[in-house]
């Protein structure tokens, strides 16, 4: 085949693993004894949804106890209001004193502020109150349940009554080595690939391909000590739920455009047991000479070629075992049938 030059896309193929785009561990607030379980374990939850009933008796008595605490607060405050403007109104005529002024001011203040107070015990039995009902932080997918009916749960403790997470969009979390990253800035840097933006393509366990492609989310800024790779996210749709956290994926990414670039079928390559690899090149008097290249990486079933070759060669793609340095060969047309070849 004659060797052409062309514009080839780079890609790469990165292991990963799916991770919920958000997840939340409910936890109960308050403490209390578990009086019903709202939930169906597995099932699609809305937040704002209840997920548990604790037993409120003793919450709703300190509320009502509130409540009532605000309702005298505020009737004090009206005797006070009454006092204090009735005095204030004695003292512009000088039938009290001046420190029996002060004395009603004083009390009418004592008074504003134990109303206060009891709006503000009012608004945390309220919400003592309203956390006795545990609700879905976020909307999602709701895992088992850790507790029962009758179990003590106390506030804010160490194990997740349930767990949430929500899996539309999700998160694909890849793994790219640093030196790889180093090797693709310098190409970037100085002008042998040109920056591209492609859609991520996932491939699932079974190898076949995720009808939904992703969007790289963005890029670890510090490389993990002990693996030598950095993290890149990507979020990808999943209206159907088929991408479950811990699934391990590949995802196939765009490194770049390189201008020029030659590739060359891989059965073209022969590579030595030192590791060097070579191509049989047919020179203008159909002289056979093998030549040292330089591969990169793979594009499908062909090698780019790093250096070595250039645009015009023609190289030995077929019957490389008859083929050695100095013999006078035929080129056969393609077309041709394989019997005509020589």
């Amino acid at each position: 085949m004659e060797v052409q030059s062309e514009s080839v896309t780079l890609t790469r193929e990165l292991p990963g693993r799916a991770v919920a785009y958000l997840m939340a561990e409910v936890r109960p607030q308050v403490s209390g004894i578990v009086e019903e379980r709202l939930f169906e374990e597995g099932s699609a939850v809305e937040a704002g949804q209840a997920l548990y009933q604790l037993d409120d008796e003793t919450y709703l008595a300190s509320y009502n106890m509130a409540k009532a605490n605000l309702a005298a607060a505020q009737a004090s405050l009206s005797i006070a209001r009454t006092e204090a403007m009735r005095t204030e109104s004695l003292y512009q005529s000088k039938a009290v004193s001046q420190q029996e002024l002060d004395n009603d001011r004083a009390t009418l203040q004592q008074a504003e502020a134990q109303l206060a107070v009891a709006e503000a015990s009012l608004a945390n039995a309220k919400v003592a109150l309203d956390h006795s009902r545990i609700e879905s932080p976020i909307s999602g997918i709701i895992g088992r349940s850790s507790v029962t009916q009758g179990a003590l749960v106390t506030a804010n403790q160490a194990t997740a009554l349930a767990t949430v997470h929500q899996l539309d969009p999700i998160y694909v979390d890849i793994a790219q080595s640093s030196a790889e990253q180093l090797r693709l800035r310098k190409a970037l840097s100085e002008g042998d690939l040109r920056g591209v933006d492609l859609p991520v393509k996932i491939i699932l366990e079974d190898g076949t391909t995720y009808e939904h492609a992703g969007e790289i989310a963005f890029s670890e800024v510090s490389v993990d000590r002990q693996t030598g790779a950095y993290t890149l996210r990507v979020v990808v749709p999943n209206p159907d739920g088929l991408l479950l956290p811990g699934t391990y994926l590949k995802a196939v990414i765009g490194e770049g455009i390189r201008e020029n670039g030659i590739l060359i079928p891989q059965n073209a390559v022969s590579r030595a047991p030192n590791g060097s690899t070579s191509v049989m090149v047919v020179g203008a008097d159909n002289t056979v000479s093998a030549r040292a290249v330089e591969t990169t990486q793979s594009v499908g079933n062909q090698w780019l070629i790093k250096s070595g070759l250039r645009a015009g060669d023609t190289i030995v793609t077929n019957g490389l075992q008859k083929v050695r340095p100095g013999m006078k060969v035929k080129i056969a047309d393609s077309a041709a049938p394989a019997a005509n070849a020589h």
